[in-house]
């Protein structure tokens, strides 16, 4: 596959991911699934906007480019028909690594908010962490110290390994458009021989 078409297909990939993760970190907002009472009572990890701004919003300036890389106009540097396309996938180099850090930040909040487990209501209207270095993952027995909100742990637990699984996935694809815009900077893309009227890769 051309490097172009590479790089729709891996856009086309990333918008959906960057849904998911801008819906499942707003999800946290809303303990075991109800509005809560106070801003205290979300889990620190919630309000650093891993999904919303690492894996959503900054990943959408990468995947846009991707896109948008296919039609690009491969005689649209100054004219030159062999520099428009390989400046075009150059550039995507740099978007691709926006994207990787962007990921890579919602990676890393995602794994802290599985192991410090949510803030809950371990009674008397006592919010706090409830659990120490994420020891209630292999422990469901322990779940019932947290009280309130009902089903909180499996709620937070669930949603935040989607985002970690989902931002693991959106920064494999940035690596993968990495090294296809490397490929392209120096040997061009195949569709370019149509539009500039050569024989081959430009």
């Amino acid at each position: 596959m051309c490097s172009g078409g590479c790089a729709k297909c891996l856009g086309i990939a990333l918008i959906p991911l960057a849904i998911l993760c801008i819906l499942a970190n707003t999800l946290l907002f809303f303990p075991g699934g109800k509005v809560a009472e106070s801003n205290e009572h979300i889990s620190n990890e919630v309000w650093y906007f891993g999904g919303i701004l690492g894996s959503g919003v900054l990943m959408v300036f990468p995947a846009l480019v991707f896109l948008g890389l296919k039609n690009n106009d491969c005689c649209g540097c100054c004219g030159n028909e062999k520099c428009g396309k390989r400046f075009a996938m150059f550039s995507s180099i740099l978007f691709a690594a926006i994207g990787f850090v962007g990921a890579g930040y919602s990676f890393i909040i995602s794994i802290v908010g599985i192991h410090n487990g949510p803030k809950c209501d371990i009674g008397s209207g006592n919010w706090t962490y409830a659990f120490n270095g994420g020891n209630y993952l292999g422990h469901p027995d322990i779940w019932s110290t947290c009280q309130a909100p009902k089903d909180i742990i499996p709620w937070n637990l669930t949603l935040f390994s989607l985002l970690l699984i989902m931002s693991a996935v959106q920064a494999v694809l940035c690596a993968i458009q990495a090294i296809n815009g490397l490929i392209g900077t120096f040997c061009g893309d195949c569709k370019c021989s149509s539009c500039c009227g050569g024989e081959g890769p430009v």
